[in-house]
């Protein structure tokens, strides 16, 4: 069976001067249509490296990525913008919104660059926002403004959403709110969601979970029964 993603020994290394550093150093993995996938790791373990690469926001130095049937590792400048605009989503720890413009506008900004945009309205009262769709998001709390840019990743209809740390910046109850979003997301859109996080507890909720250290992969799990959010304590 054809896998959705697949790493094969990605590696990937910058240069600070005269030093080297092997921030990925040949990474394997596969991940399938609609998984719910967790990658885990401390700080500088190299997950970050590996959504930027996934994401097209970077380039491997060793190593080739596929990415539904397309081998993105060999992408030109223009492929890979093309890639970035049509097939990933991306939710941020820090919102990113656009500050003078409303929560539907915001929305609506990411549906002008999409092929096959879902609806608007829909997509905003999925997050649970119908009400506060006029608001601006200085009006609204950290937990509406990451539900607002979870709707905007959406609502561009990704094959890929990829979130980075995204309750990093919110309270325990309003981190939850917005990870059962995005699992709701996975099981009712049947989209790959994939949620890096330094924090180990979220990994039951995770179809899969892949654990990222120093720059090598140190497991890769499947959960059979993954946990709804709601009873995750962290």
């Amino acid at each position: 069976m054809e896998h959705f993603i697949s790493f094969k020994d990605v590696r990937k290394t910058y240069k600070m001067g005269e030093v080297e550093i092997h921030a990925l150093n040949g990474v394997s993995f596969d991940i399938d249509q609609g998984e719910f996938v967790i990658i885990a790791g401390a700080s500088g373990a190299g997950k970050s490296t590996i959504l930027n690469l996934l994401g097209g926001m970077d380039t491997v130095s060793a190593g080739t990525i596929e990415v539904n049937g397309s081998v993105i590792s060999n992408f030109n400048e223009k492929q890979m913008t093309l890639y970035r605009r049509y097939d990933v989503g991306f939710v941020f720890q820090f919102y990113n919104l656009v500050q003078n413009l409303t929560l539907k506008e915001n929305v609506e900004l990411a549906t002008q660059i999409s092929k096959n945009p879902l609806d608007i309205d829909k997509t905003i009262a999925a997050v649970g926002l119908s009400e506060r769709i006029s608001n601006f998001p200085a009006q609204l709390s950290g937990g509406e403004q990451q539900r607002v840019a979870i709707a905007r990743a959406l609502a561009k209809n990704p094959k890929l959403l990829l979130c980075d740390e995204p309750t990093g910046a919110l309270d325990y109850v309003t981190g939850k709110q917005v990870l059962k979003v995005l699992q709701d997301t996975c099981r009712k859109e049947h989209k790959t969601v994939i949620v890096i996080t330094h924090n180990l507890a979220l990994t039951p909720m995770g179809d899969k979970v892949i654990k990222v250290r120093s720059g090598q992969i140190e497991s890769v799990e499947i959960n059979p029964h993954p946990m709804d959010v709601d009873r995750i304590e962290y």
